[in-house]
């Protein structure tokens, strides 16, 4: 799908984004790069690395954003940046009961330590004024999903996180939001939390626009805040949903 922006965008400058070897990351990603930035990927697959570098103009770190040396060193690699993505993440359904606490602790810790991580390993090499931070949330970090309790948990701190660091950061000229995507079709937490047509069509009918997000509408989101068009915007916790955040979460389909 063709970007809705004017060309060139993000011309001569840098971006650096986690997660970036598949699903929502990787489609932020490319279209940071159609709009002309130098674009790094991290990722914990060399294989996935390798393939996306040979789809599009990037650079590749293998490293587990867990590991906050690992993580820095492939951050100073990069380079001094303009724009950060921090959009690792972790899921598999369970309740609680059905989830034991290295489950509960491995999401945890890829999505909110993995975040801090990033982020401060990050800040020097930021270029200042004007640097973006962005981390890809979800709608569970305020609406309670069955199922879910770790993620919920993860992504309410990758909010606060991200708010606080929009506070203490501001000064500097550092703008942090976050956006909390609803369900996205063609990414792997729609593969595992929704593998049948039943439940697909359960949680599709709690999206008051009636559909599912594209990977590049949650892509444009990102553009937008990494843009101009949003220099006075930060500590924002952007939905990008559907309207799926005002239903209840057992409008959402129970992995229970």
């Amino acid at each position: 799908m063709p970007s809705t922006f004017r060309d060139n965008l993000l011309a001569g400058q840098s971006a650096y984004i986690t997660g970036g070897s598949s699903g929502i990351c990787l489609g932020i990603a490319q279209l940071f790069a159609a709009h002309g930035a130098r674009v790094g990927i991290q990722g914990r697959s060399q294989a996935k690395l390798d393939a996306v570098a040979a789809s599009f103009a990037c650079e590749t770190f293998a490293a587990d954003v867990r590991d906050f040396a690992a993580t820095a060193a492939c951050l100073q690699a990069f380079g001094p940046f303009d724009i950060l993505v921090c959009g690792a993440a972790g899921n598999f359904p369970a309740p609680v009961l059905g989830m034991s606490a290295n489950g509960f602790k491995a999401v945890i810790d890829i999505d909110l330590l993995g975040t801090f991580n990033t982020c401060r390993a990050a800040y020097d090499l930021l270029r200042k004024p004007g640097a973006r931070v962005i981390s890809i949330s979800a709608t569970h970090g305020s609406v309670p999903y069955e199922g879910q309790a770790h993620v919920c948990a993860a992504k309410a701190g990758v909010d606060m996180l991200n708010r606080v660091l929009a506070l203490e950061w501001g000064a500097a000229g550092v703008r942090v939001n976050v956006i909390a995507p609803g369900p996205v079709d063609g990414t792997e937490g729609m593969r595992r939390l929704m593998p049948t047509p039943e439940a697909r069509a359960t949680t599709m009918g709690a999206v008051p626009l009636g559909r599912f997000a594209e990977i590049n509408e949650i892509a444009e989101a990102a553009l937008f805040l990494a843009s101009p068009a949003a220099a006075y915007i930060t500590g924002a916790v952007l939905p990008v949903d559907g309207g799926i955040s005002l239903s209840s979460g057992r409008a959402f389909h129970s992995m229970t």
